[in-house]
């Protein structure tokens, strides 16, 4: 019997990404001068305050209130009526030194022996549903918001749209996991008031709003809607359709939003984050933290696995978990399960079992953090793009930054989202035989 799977995103302007983003901000400005920071950055937004926390180790100096100004001002919180204002809230720092028992678990004499920032166990997920081997629902859930966010900075349409907005996304699949139609949609995005009541009655009020949320709904469709659908193949556009139920705005105006309406916190947006509650999660966090925390660094490994497993065509879906001791280099435990979708052979001629691909993977992929971090280049200033619209599924491309290190400045090119390369495909090819 068919089935319905929901997912979600955040917009750039939610409180939780607002502190996300400055957390791996300051993480970004410690490693243009110091690629050896240890960073645990937190932040708290609210009413016209930022609170900075955390554990820093680090030669590196930086302003941090000129950092969180900065990356609220991109974000779009510029205006006095949002009472979060990049200029005028205040800015509190109360980050302090890295613990010194946690470090020396951490730093070896020989750098390849690095142990693990903390225990845990991490998660990797990749399916073939769409071109970026990511969860379909969780992929248009954050296109939404892009788009919506790319009309809002354009400002020549629904120019009344302010930085705040939620989406989510329903699909049905059938019973062999294929996904047949979009079910519903969800948007809230906040807005201006720009329809005034006639006067101050009840009944003036509730007719301004619902002129309102009618006008939101009207641009979603002929605005949003079709710029989203641009951007989608074909054969995921064919899965929109007249039926779908979509819930503008369902509680009406959405006017106060932002760290006004709701406190933000580093790291409550973790399914965001990853794969829209597909697959599975460790639980740990990613921004604000260096690439010794694995809660970050193998979790993205674990991406790239499973992301060249299904792009090499080991099986249509896969999950790789990996699990760390503290202070110890190598993991305690790789997992693989492929949900039965694979059809690859074993010596034996029978399919091969899940067991069987994680040792072949084992002996692929380095997990140890010293070869992660160098894999993919987690020490480069590379984590500000991260931080909103989902660390995985992202393309892969270049970021330009100016370094100060040494006493001296220079420009230099990095490599954004490494983890997501199909660079393994033909190793792991030549591995199971295909």
């Amino acid at each position: 019997m068919p089935y319905l799977f929901t997912s979600e995103s955040v917009s750039e302007g939610h409180p939780d990404k607002v502190a996300d983003q400055i957390s791996d901000a300051l993480l970004d400005e410690f490693l243009k001068q110091d690629p050896q920071s240890k960073v645990a950055c937190e932040t708290l937004v609210t009413t016209g305050l930022v609170v900075l926390s955390g554990e820093v180790k680090t030669e590196a100096y930086v302003d941090v209130q000129k950092v969180a100004r900065e990356v609220i001002k991109r974000i779009g919180y510029t205006k006095s009526e949002y009472m979060f204002d990049a200029d005028a809230c205040g800015v509190i720092s109360a980050i302090h030194e890295q613990s010194a028992d946690i470090n020396q678990g951490v730093e070896r004499a020989n750098p390849e022996d690095q142990g693990a920032g903390d225990q845990g166990m991490m998660f990797g997920y990749a399916t073939d549903e769409t071109d970026n081997y990511m969860p379909l629902a969780l992929s248009i859930s954050h296109l939404l918001l892009q788009e919506l966010s790319a009309i809002r900075k354009e400002g020549k349409e629904m120019t009344y749209l302010r930085p705040d907005a939620k989406s989510q996304v329903t699909i049905r699949y059938s019973d062999n996991h294929v996904p047949e139609k979009i079910d519903t949609i969800v948007i809230s995005t906040q807005h201006d008031e720009f329809v005034a009541a006639k006067d101050d009655t009840q009944e003036a009020r509730n007719e301004a709003e619902r002129q309102m949320v009618d006008k939101i709904k009207e641009d979603v469709d002929r605005i949003l809607i079709p710029r989203v659908l641009k951007q989608l193949p074909e054969r995921i556009q064919k899965l929109f359709n007249s039926e779908i139920t979509y819930h503008i705005n369902p509680t009406g105006k959405f006017v106060i939003g932002g760290p006004h309406g709701d406190t933000g916190l580093t790291g409550r947006k973790i399914i965001v984050d990853t794969y829209g509650g597909k697959g599975a999660h460790g639980g740990g966090a990613f921004s604000g933290k260096d690439s010794s925390k694995v809660d970050r660094s193998a979790a993205y490994a674990a991406r790239h696995i499973a992301k060249n497993l299904v792009a090499a065509g080991v099986a249509s879906q896969a999950l790789v978990q990996v699990a760390y001791a503290i202070g110890v280099a190598k993991p305690v435990g790789l997992y693989v399960t492929t949900y039965g979708s694979t059809k690859v052979k074993g010596a034996d001629g029978n399919v091969m079992s899940d067991g069987e691909i994680a040792e072949r993977v084992n002996k692929l992929f380095d997990m140890r953090p010293y070869a992660i971090v160098q894999r993919f280049g987690l020490q480069n200033p590379i984590f500000s793009e991260t931080a909103a619209y989902g660390h995985m599924g992202r393309t892969p491309g270049k970021k330009t930054v100016e370094i100060a290190r040494n006493g001296s400045k220079e420009v230099k090119d990095f490599e954004t989202f490494t983890w997501e390369k199909l660079d393994y495909v033909d190793k792991i090819k030549a591995e199971f035989g295909l």
